[in-house]
């Protein structure tokens, strides 16, 4: 018997569907986790501490690559994340440090970080999503990033909203109690 390994991916879904399409992906008992971060709310009369979806418009799925075109035909999913023209593998360590993030800490805040040059990031959006460079310039809009592919060097001016800086990622460590938060 020939078992298809199975990878996390993200999904992109319509505005506010985040909970939606998490419940409908477990309906149909479907490996899935959308990051929910426990924020108070404050009413006149009350405080009451709700669960808002940390990433919008994203959910993150795990299934063999056989069942993407099943995913995609799920109500309230738009596509998955592509990179390099396919799905974009997430690591699974990276789905660990959201969730073990998320059980430590309540009102975890996402902030763009500010890019310097030689910073080393990651691209976030458009045709070069997930690709990692370091910075050679920085611009009031955008930043270029030197970006290492197949022995040559490619030289790319990105929005600054489309990177996230990969060191404040990867460098994060859960053994510190201090007032951490993920970085996108």
């Amino acid at each position: 018997m020939n078992i298809e390994k199975a990878n996390w991916y993200a999904l992109y879904t319509k505005p506010r569907w985040e909970k939606k399409v998490a419940d409908l992906l477990t309906r149909k008992k479907i490996v899935n986790y959308c990051p929910l971060n426990r924020v108070q709310k404050q009413w006149s009369d009350r405080k009451k501490i709700g669960l808002e979806p940390l990433f919008r418009s994203y959910v993150f799925v795990c299934i063999p690559e056989s069942r993407q075109t099943e995913i995609r035909q799920i109500d309230g999913i738009v596509n998955f994340v592509y990179w390099l023209g396919k799905p974009a593998v997430i690591r699974e360590n990276e789905i660990d440090v959201i969730k073990r993030f998320l059980h430590d800490y309540e009102n975890v805040q996402l902030e763009k970080a500010e890019v310097n040059l030689n910073d080393t990031v990651r691209v976030t959006h458009g045709p070069l999503l997930f690709m990692e460079g370091n910075v050679v310039e920085v611009k009031h809009k955008t930043v270029k990033v030197l970006l290492p592919s197949l022995g040559f060097t490619l030289v790319a001016e990105v929005d600054k909203t489309h990177i996230e800086k990969v060191k404040l990622v990867r460098q994060f460590d859960l053994t510190h109690n201090d007032n951490l938060k993920i970085s996108n």
